[in-house]
């Protein structure tokens, strides 16, 4: 059954006082040795309290000493059972516990009032009979056989139809006959009588079951006595008595007094009797040797057998039983081995890990009972470190990776004994925890962004690792392996630019930042790792303006009246960078009355619709279109195309003898004129072979030229007719058939119009489609080719 316990009392003597007094509580019969009774908190931060237990009434030894624990910044006090205790409600159903609490100058005396109630469900063997060390009946020997010699069953155990029975032999000759128990409990004597087995005991063990599966064993010691009309008695019972072990040798210990005719003492046992004697004819007993418990462990507790006899008739005697217990006087306090500890422990310690046992002797009574209890001097106090008997054990997760959890643990181990006056031993201890290298540091992947045109040492960013170990900053930070256009710096993570950077040859880079941390760990070459990826994206920069091509043109247009025309489309580009497309086209000179406009790279002539009277002359104009960057890139970057214009207006008694596109009916899409003249540019190695041939044929040329002079100087002055035809014949078809060959091209090139021929070319220029350069006029748009 559960203890009742009264709402938790905090006891302030320092600041507050005490109320609530008394206290009150109920425990049930059946709580056993060790038992907490009653524990409640000690507020006393000043001083070292102390809690004594005065008196209990009706006396009793049922009770332990109260103790004191200490729980941080208070003490815990506790009342608990000794292990001799009994309790019976039958018996005394009430104590009172008058207590004594000390706190530097105050001092309070609560008192705790304890009920014992019944238990159904408990019924331990009761009264006298319930002794565990056994009851002893003395009977004559001349009592009637079958006689009732002891009632073992009390009224609460008859009501349980309890049952009994001698289970210890009962073999002659040593027993006359067997001991018996009714139905109603009573110990029955033998059939056959007790006559003559005195002084004889007989031990009994007798077996109480009750309930459902309840039972006890007990003890019965039936001592015979033999007749009083014919031999001598002790006067009283056996005594038992106690004595201090510094009793000096010679000291009177008790006196054993027996009826009779001039009767005589001595002890029967031990033989010998090294520490006791008595005296032959006063029974008194006295010591005859120093009582040291340490040395003689036998010496605590001694049973004399005292024979009692008439000096005149030896075998009429009677035997007592004298217990003779001996005290220790407590004047050495507990030894400890060892006398400190100082231990370093990690903190990875599993909870329940036993760091030391201590072994503590009592020099002035080997082998008693100690008490041990942990007091902590310093932080985190009990939570981290406990005493389980002996042994100091880890009570808690040791955690290292928090600021100051680290901890040094002082305490001591005070050790109690006993005695009278009682006396402590304090064992330091000093307990260090040293961090573990648990986790492994990590890092978030990043993206950095940066021109390619940034200089080294630039400063992209920083790489932020973090450790649960501490301290959580002791990271270093390296690159594994990647290109070495970057560098990270090792205490602080930051990522610098170390070369230069081209858009053009990569736009991305990938880097492995491995993370390792230090000085986490008792051992320093004890390091863990962790990497991330970063990412570094290389913003372009405008290297290179765009270009056209061609990037003049001069074109011929016929406008009608009231409509759009498309006049071309300006294709530029940047070689370098192929990819890029977004270009910004704005016409910047030329565009007189805004007769044109841009559709993006289209060029267009918007048409205006003139009222009568209208004159139809052409106009020549000379735009230029600035070509830009368009993207995000800076800076934007420029060029600038020109293209000429020569506007006709165009009605439909035109005539025109050009190549043009035919206009879609539907859609009114105006005549676009276009001048196109065929010219013959040959490969260069044709040109090579021409020179060649030419200056061979000039040579052969001037060979003949030579040669024929020569043969007229060798004529006579005054030559013939006939010589002279045939001279002029001869330079005639020389003079023909050079004509003929320097004609030759000419007449494969396609007569222009007159008006166009008759024009000078003042511009060179190259076409878009075939890269073919030729010559133009400004004022007419005629052309030719090159």
């Amino acid at each position: 059954m559960a203890l009742l316990r009264p709402p938790v009392l905090l006891l302030a003597l320092v600041v507050s006082e005490l109320h609530g007094l008394p206290w009150f509580i109920n425990i049930s019969e059946s709580q056993g040795p060790g038992a907490i009774l009653y524990s409640f908190p000690v507020n006393c931060t000043s001083y070292v309290p102390t809690l004594e237990l005065l008196y209990v009434r009706p006396p009793t030894t049922f009770f332990n000493p109260p103790s004191l624990n200490r729980q941080q910044k208070t003490y815990m006090a506790m009342v608990t059972l000794s292990s001799s205790a009994r309790l019976d409600a039958l018996a005394v159903n009430h104590y009172r516990l008058q207590l004594r609490l000390t706190c530097g100058r105050k001092v309070l005396e609560p008192t705790l009032s304890v009920g014992v109630h019944r238990d159904p469900g408990y019924s331990p063997c009761a009264g006298q009979f319930a002794n565990p060390g056994g009851e002893i009946i003395q009977v004559r020997e001349t009592v009637t056989p079958g006689a009732q010699l002891y009632t073992l069953l009390l009224p609460g155990l008859q009501l349980q139809r309890a049952q009994l029975s001698i289970n210890s032999a009962q073999d002659p000759p040593y027993f006359p006959g067997p001991f018996s128990i009714n139905g109603q409990g009573w110990l029955l004597a033998p059939s056959q009588g007790l006559k003559g087995q005195a002084p004889k005991v007989f031990l009994l063990d007798v077996l109480v079951s009750f309930g459902q599966n309840q039972s006890c064993h007990r003890m019965l010691k039936v001592k015979v006595l033999p007749d009083p009309s014919s031999q001598i008695s002790f006067l009283g019972q056996a005594p038992n008595v106690t004595i201090l072990e510094d009793l000096a040798p010679g000291s009177n210990v008790v006196q054993v007094r027996a009826r009779g005719l001039d009767v005589r003492y001595e002890i029967l046992s031990p033989v010998p009797c090294p520490l006791f004697s008595i005296g032959r004819e006063d029974g008194m007993v006295r010591t005859t040797a120093p009582l040291e418990l340490a040395p003689a462990r036998g010496v605590a507790v001694t049973r004399l057998q005292v024979k009692a006899y008439e000096r005149r008739r030896p075998w009429a005697s009677v035997d007592l039983d004298v217990t003779v217990n001996v005290r220790s006087v407590n004047r050495w306090p507990p030894r400890c081995l060892p006398a400190m500890l100082v231990t370093e422990i990690p903190e990875t310690t599993p909870v329940g890990t036993v760091l030391k046992t201590f072994t503590c002797t009592d020099p002035d009574s080997a082998g008693s009972p100690l008490d041990y209890e942990l007091r902590f001097d310093s932080p985190p106090g009990p939570a981290s470190l406990c005493l389980r008997g002996r042994a100091l054990e880890v009570n808690a997760t040791l955690d290292c990776d928090t600021p100051g959890a680290c901890f040094q643990h002082a305490a001591s181990i005070l050790v109690l004994d006993g005695g009278q006056p009682p006396m402590t031993s304090e064992v330091p201890v000093l307990v260090m925890v040293t961090p573990v290298n648990e986790f492994s540091p990590a890092c978030v992947p990043r993206t950095f962004r940066i021109r390619e045109d940034a200089g080294p040492h630039t400063l992209l960013g920083s790489v932020v690792g973090t450790d649960k170990d501490y301290p959580h900053n002791s990271i270093e930070y390296y690159i594994s392996g990647g290109p070495t256009t970057f560098s990270v710096d090792r205490l602080s993570g930051e990522v610098h630019l170390l070369g230069s950077l081209d858009y053009e040859l990569q736009t991305l880079y990938r880097l492995t930042v491995l993370v390792t941390d230090h000085s986490q760990d008792q051992h320093p070459t004890q390091r863990r790792s962790g990497s991330c990826t970063i990412t570094i994206e290389v913003e372009d920069v405008n290297d290179y303006a765009p270009k056209c091509q061609p990037p003049f043109q001069e074109l011929t247009i016929y406008a009608p009246l009231g409509h759009s025309v498309e006049v071309t489309k300006v294709s530029c580009w940047v070689p370098q960078e192929p990819q890029r497309r977004a270009f910004s086209y704005s016409i910047v000179g030329g565009n007189s009355q805004s007769r044109f406009s841009l559709q993006g790279p289209i060029l267009v002539h918007k048409s205006i619709t003139w009222g009568p009277p209208w004159t139809e002359q052409p106009h020549t104009y000379e735009l230029l279109i600035r070509v830009a960057d368009a993207g995000p890139s800076i800076p934007h970057l420029s060029t600038t195309a020109t293209v000429i214009v020569h506007l006709i207006p165009w009605s439909t008694s035109t005539v025109t003898t050009r190549t043009h596109r035919s206009p879609v009916p539907s859609v009114m899409t105006p005549l676009l004129v276009t001048d196109v003249e065929a010219f013959w540019q040959p490969e260069p190695w044709f040109v090579v072979v021409l020179t060649v041939t030419s200056a061979l044929f000039l040579l052969a040329l001037g060979w003949l030229f030579s040669r024929l002079f020569q043969g007229l100087a060798q004529m006579p002055q005054t030559p013939s007719k006939s010589a002279q035809a045939l001279l002029l014949n001869s330079i005639q078809g020389t003079e023909e058939s050079i004509e003929g060959f320097t004609e030759a091209p000419r007449t494969e090139m396609p007569r222009a119009p007159s008006s166009v021929m008759s024009l000078h070319f003042d511009g060179r220029a190259q076409d878009s489609r075939t890269g073919r350069e030729y010559l133009f006029n400004t004022l007419t748009g005629a052309r030719r080719w090159l």
